[in-house]
């Protein structure tokens, strides 16, 4: 296939930060198999050179996700992408093998695949070994440290290649790399059993209400607690027994404990405004778990929780596999809201001021 030599990408690169903005803008594609034959210029080899077992995909699509955000923010307990030298974050991105390195033996040209957010690994580690990889203490992150899926073109080493199943649309590829993986992960190693309570605060967004959906899948019971019409619909319509809105109640927690019968099973927070309240939906249970997916700065103090028995864990999403073969065989249903580019900066300020319910998605190829 043919490749061009610039692609299209939303950059944040002088103004991240609390009012950052994404500009849309051409970039370089890296390079796969590149020959030296005449002086180049360093800095751009080093940005955009790949090496013999990775591939390089076009993206069709980028999910968006609220960790994106915080990334551009600068909020997480990461370095400055900046000063990781990035400028484009996402890790949610579906397309088509455009080329391979001449090492790379599982990828073929013309074979539909994802990117998603872990971007390598050691393979070594006792974590890498068991499935685990995104406990790796080598683990480089996609759109975190190192440059994203807000980019057309992404080069990707060939074990992290996710191939798409039949069936399984780009729009539905994308966002599955992350939320559904995560929450699949998190309900997974939480060991909740069928009949069990799980609270999901923010649960009406892109990432929780596909944790409602699989949570019902395992016969667990979900609670959604969020705000707004449009969440509290969506949540009831995809299998929540109850959404409480933690703004119309008086005291959301009481209410969640009242109907999980003294607290839940697990808490599963994808919703960072949610940590420092997350936890007490627990109540009194025992042996509660608390699932969070993020590295904020700020999380609440968590040590006490061993009192209880309780157990709080780090999850992000693992392999596409699951997370897509649930959508494939209906068992989540993901239909996400679709922009082009030039929506690029505005539907990620909608993101980032809470007003999307669900997923979004933007498509490189409209405009």
């Amino acid at each position: 296939m043919e490749v061009p030599s610039e692609c299209w990408a939303a950059v944040v690169q002088k103004n991240e930060g609390p009012n950052f903005f994404l500009e849309v803008e051409k970039v370089p594609v890296p390079i796969i198999g590149l020959s030296l034959t005449a002086p180049q210029d360093f800095r751009l080899l080093i940005t955009t050179l790949a090496g013999p077992s990775e591939v390089l995909i076009k993206l069709n699509v980028t999910g968006l996700c609220l960790t994106d955000v915080h990334f551009m923010m600068n909020d997480w307990a990461f370095p400055k992408m900046s000063e990781m030298g990035l400028s484009c974050a996402g890790h949610e991105g579906a397309g088509v093998i455009v080329k391979i390195g001449e090492a790379v033996k599982s990828c073929k040209v013309g074979q539909r695949a994802a990117y998603g957010p872990i971007h390598s690994t050691c393979g070594l580690c006792e974590y890498c070994f068991s499935g685990k990889e995104t406990y790796c203490q080598q683990a480089v992150y996609t759109g975190g440290t190192v440059d994203g899926t807000y980019k057309q073109y992404c080069t990707v080493p060939e074990g992290f290649v996710h191939l798409i199943p039949e069936g399984v649309s780009d729009y539905v590829a994308g966002p599955a790399m992350c939320s559904a993986g995560t929450m699949y992960s998190s309900l997974k190693e939480s060991g909740l059993r069928a009949g069990n309570w799980a609270v999901f605060p923010g649960g009406g967004g892109g990432t929780g209400i596909q944790g409602v959906q699989l949570a019902c899948a395992m016969g667990i019971r979900p609670v959604v607690v969020d705000t707004g019409e449009s969440r509290r619909s969506l949540s009831l319509s995809l299998g929540a027994e109850c959404f409480v809105d933690f703004l119309a109640e008086a005291d959301p927690v009481k209410k969640v404990v009242e109907i999980t019968n003294g607290g839940a099973h697990g808490v599963f927070v994808s919703a960072v405004q949610a940590y420092q309240v997350s936890l007490d939906y627990l109540g009194s249970r025992v042996g509660g778990v608390g699932t969070l997916s993020s590295s904020r700065k700020d999380i609440a103090e968590i040590l006490d929780l061993a009192k209880r028995g309780e157990t709080v864990t780090w999850v992000i999403g693992y392999r596409l596999t699951t997370g897509a073969h649930c959508s494939a065989t209906g068992k989540i249903h993901l239909e996400p809201a679709v922009v082009g580019l030039s929506k690029f900066n505005e539907a990620v300020q909608r993101l980032k001021e809470g007003n999307v319910a669900g997923r979004i998605v933007v498509d490189f190829n409209l405009p």
